[in-house]
């Protein structure tokens, strides 16, 4: 770098220089000193934003680096914890019970009227909402109090992968989003060799059972029985359409599926809906073919995926049963019936919106 001085002798050794060009280099060598005592480029007064867009299409500001986060929605809350982000988690909801350690965070209400007092008493960094799932006035709200929020909305399995790679970079932990996708891609691609080429069972997903409500094949949970090797019977353009049991009895589902959070909790054994009004009809309860799967398929967050496995395996079993060491023979395929469980084995709840996302 030229000295100061050797920059001015420069100037003044220039047959032709104007008055302007002098006053240009005392300004220069004026500012020199300042700038030699700002070493750090920010102001620690000034924190740093990262403008990004959300999954809700809005361009939000996000403070660097992010230290504290506030969870509005289970989904979210499960996968702060599956990014191993959980120490930057300050509060979460009512119904973030995944996993235990998050109950243990403080509480700031429900996911559809959470405190706003609670919220802004934690000073997040960043909420973390989930598009049609909180309402658009807390994210408002929020904003008015100087908030920043930041919505995600995976509407598939596929979706929920880049949906979690994107959140870890804001979060600042890119490499723990690639570990997290490249786990979710690889658990996915061998149940695909195991079950893809398989005839896919027909199913019905038992949301509710009096009225009898189901999953339409618009949801995360239609795309999830996709991918575990079966095909929900009914065809609705609704999210959670009313069916009719004769309609049901007609198509003759291969399994019942059910999922806690997801079904009621009227009879004590699933044996037992032989008993109500239209249920024989079904040979999958005379037959006692019931699938159970755990309440990770609720929820659009990358347990899923384990959920997805648990039913493929129930499903098909044959995919699932190791060749024994030598043996050229065809395995056997055909599965042991089992035992119906019991629906209190479940601790089957009253479906409540706040336990989908």
């Amino acid at each position: 770098m030229i000295a100061p001085e050797k920059l001015l002798n420069h100037f003044l050794r220039v047959r032709r220089f104007s008055a302007a060009a002098i006053a240009i280099a005392m300004l220069f060598l004026c500012s020199l000193p300042s700038r030699a005592q700002t070493v750090s480029p920010f102001s620690s007064a000034s924190p740093l934003f990262r403008e990004v867009t959300d999954e809700a299409g809005r361009t939000i500001k996000v403070p660097q680096p992010v230290r504290r986060i506030v969870s509005l929605a289970p989904s979210l809350t499960e996968t702060v914890y599956a990014l191993g982000l959980q120490d930057l988690l300050v509060g979460d909801t009512d119904y973030c019970d995944y996993p235990a350690d998050a109950q243990k965070k403080t509480k700031v209400g429900g996911g559809i009227n959470p405190s706003l007092e609670e919220i802004a008493a934690l000073r997040p960094d960043l909420v973390l909402v989930a598009k049609g799932f909180n309402r658009l006035e807390t994210v408002h709200a929020l904003e008015e109090l100087g908030i920043s929020s930041y919505a995600s909305d995976p509407r598939t399995i596929e979706q929920i992968i880049p949906s979690a790679k994107k959140l870890a970079d804001i979060l600042g932990a890119p490499g723990a989003g690639n570990l997290l996708a490249e786990d979710m891609h690889r658990r996915l691609a061998e149940l695909q060799q195991r079950v893809g080429a398989l005839p896919p069972k027909k199913v019905l997903f038992v949301v509710w059972t009096q009225p009898l409500i189901t999953a339409g094949k618009n949801t995360f949970i239609a795309d999830a029985l996709r991918h575990a090797g079966a095909k929900n019977i009914v065809d609705s353009e609704q999210d959670w359409p009313q069916v009719n049991l004769e309609e049901v009895a007609r198509q003759q589902p291969d399994y019942l599926v059910f999922a806690p959070g997801h079904s009621d909790t009227t009879p004590r054994e699933i044996g037992e809906l032989a008993s109500l009004p239209g249920w024989q009809l079904l040979d999958a309860v005379a037959n006692h073919r019931y699938a159970l799967v755990s309440d990770a398929v609720n929820r659009p967050a990358p347990r899923i995926v384990g959920a997805i496995e648990e039913l493929a395996r129930q499903l098909h079993p044959e995919a699932f049963m190791e060749k024994p060491e030598g043996a050229k023979e065809k395995i056997e395929t055909e599965p042991a019936v089992p035992k119906p469980p019991l629906l209190s084995q479940l601790h089957l709840r009253q479906c409540d919106a706040e336990t989908n996302s």
